[in-house]
């Protein structure tokens, strides 16, 4: 996947301090937030089978029911996240478990560029 230039120089808009990218509020927690939250709504569109914003399928009763929210931790403090629910509950998330309170995946892997 190549990022273009000029969406990261949308994305650096008002990037001044180290810690207006890597900061407790910084650009890369937000971007962290958002890209699960877009990930959580893909995995419930594929479970329900129609797009957030249009009408469900007819004779379909589980529908969209809102968020709540989830609290994780990881190597970058708490991530609060919006995670879509169903009606019946029936949706589960390969991303965010049920019972979950830990990133898996993300801040726990050995990365090249890390000792």
């Amino acid at each position: 996947m190549t990022i273009s230039k000029e969406l990261l120089d949308e994305l650096l808009k008002g990037v001044e301090r180290p810690e207006d990218l890597l900061g407790d509020a910084g650009l890369m927690k937000e971007l962290k937030i958002r890209l699960m939250e877009r990930m959580l709504g893909a995995e419930l569109t594929a479970h329900l089978g129609y797009e957030e914003g249009k009408e469900a399928p007819w004779g379909q009763g589980n529908r969209r029911n809102g968020t709540s929210t989830k609290v994780l931790k990881g190597r970058d403090g708490e991530m609060p996240l919006a995670v879509p629910r169903d009606r019946d509950s029936s949706f589960g998330s390969g991303l965010v478990k049920k019972g979950q309170t830990g990133i898996d995946g993300m801040d726990d892997k050995s990365s090249p560029c890390r000792p």
